[in-house]
């Protein structure tokens, strides 16, 4: 029995931190029914869309396995009462909605947790529910600049930049997916519901905690180093080779002294302004110099060969092209490839989970549903019936 088998979770959010969060537990089991705008659905159904079905991108695929699709136009009060009838059976809802936009639409927390005592509500916003930024609406790209991350990441002479993927909304998926699954193990216990306030910026200060300390406690902060480790290390960087890249994070003195050895470079390391940590703080540019010629001399290959198999931390730098076909994937959870729902005739390839177990782990049992495939079936499981569907169609509710 997996996980959350027997959990009803009613998921009003879209793009791709809330959307992903509760797909990790829709993979151990809760049902979902995703609450999407009549017409165009979940935004993220029509970003980076390079499909010919303008409402099935790639993107919204991977966040939303498992899922059943209803619409609801929200605005309307004859919605807010459907989705009065689905809270009375359901355990979990999950919004990510500006702050105050479900009070405004009566089915904010304390409106349904009346209907519902023992509900569990997650609201995911930018900046949280409190605080003079509450209101303010955030992307991933905002927060990575808002949070501190860019101010550590690019180099000194081209300035701040950000990822080239969303840090920020997948890693408060996973906060979020946290949060929830703490609720319902609290709930089990005792029988409460919670309500659960998940912050985008919460969660970007999280996973810089250790640079957040070093600055609160030590005045220390990191700065544009490029490619160069936080540490401040120059054997722990990357480095040119003859055909490629390669990254190679060697700190403690064993792993420094090996990597000399195999570069040829041991009699540098005997010298003192070399041979120590503190040393090495000193004078980096002469070590990375010396390191990046002799890394020259050979392939990506050649040296991840050599290396890979004496402590040192190392890795080519690679595609995600490359990293799709690593033989590393196959027997993980990290893809799943599923019959597509657009052309039907295909499959389509997704990210599912980033974890694996010995039984009842994460599963894929139904792919991204189709815009309100589900919306009258549900419809009729909380009374509705044939003629009331179709005056909640003719008035744009659903």
């Amino acid at each position: 029995m997996r996980a959350f088998e027997g959990i009803r979770i009613l998921d009003l959010t879209q793009v791709l931190a809330g959307p992903f969060a509760v797909m990790q537990l829709a993979l151990l089991g809760a049902e979902v029914i995703k609450i999407e705008q009549p017409g165009m659905g979940d935004q993220t159904r029509q970003l980076m869309n390079e499909t010919d079905n303008p409402l099935m991108s790639a993107a919204f695929m991977t966040v939303n396995l498992n899922k059943q699709s209803m619409t609801l136009n929200l605005k309307d009060e004859a919605a807010a009462e459907i989705v009065r009838r689905l809270v009375a059976d359901a355990d979990v809802v999950v919004e990510n909605f500006r702050t105050g936009t479900m009070k405004r639409r009566g089915l904010d927390y304390e409106a349904l947790s009346a209907i519902k005592p023992d509900l569990i509500y997650c609201a995911i916003t930018g900046y949280g529910q409190t605080g003079p930024k509450a209101n303010e609406a955030a992307y991933d790209g905002a927060i990575q600049a808002a949070s501190g991350m860019m101010s550590q990441t690019g180099h000194p002479a081209t300035g701040p930049t950000r990822t080239g993927y969303m840090p920020v909304d997948m890693s408060t998926a996973l906060n979020a997916a946290f949060a929830i699954s703490a609720a319902l193990h609290r709930k089990a216990k005792t029988g409460q519901g919670q309500f659960l306030d998940v912050s985008m910026m919460d969660t970007a200060v999280i996973m810089q905690a250790a640079q957040f300390s070093n600055y609160l406690n030590q005045g220390k902060l990191v700065g544009l180093k490029g490619n160069g480790s936080p540490t401040g290390q120059p054997t722990a960087d990357t480095y040119p080779t003859r055909d490629g890249y390669i990254q190679i994070t060697a700190l403690q003195q064993h792993q420094v002294e090996t990597l000399f050895g195999e570069l040829g470079l041991s009699d540098m390391l005997a010298q003192p302004e070399y041979s120590s940590p503190n040393a090495r703080l000193q004078h980096p540019e002469a070590i990375i110099t010396a390191i990046s010629k002799v890394l020259k001399t050979r392939s990506t290959g050649e040296w991840i060969n050599r290396l890979r198999h004496t402590g040192i931390p190392v890795a080519e730098i690679k595609a995600l092209a490359d990293v799709a076909g690593d033989p590393q994937f196959e027997g993980r959870n990290a893809f799943v490839t599923l019959p597509s729902p657009y052309p039907e005739d295909g499959d389509v390839t997704v990210a599912q989970a980033g974890y694996v177990t010995n039984v009842d782990g994460p599963q894929t049992t139904s792919g991204p549903p189709l815009l309100g495939a589900d919306t009258d079936r549900i419809l009729k499981r909380i009374g509705y019936t044939g003629p009331d569907i179709d005056r909640l169609r003719a008035a744009g509710t659903i």
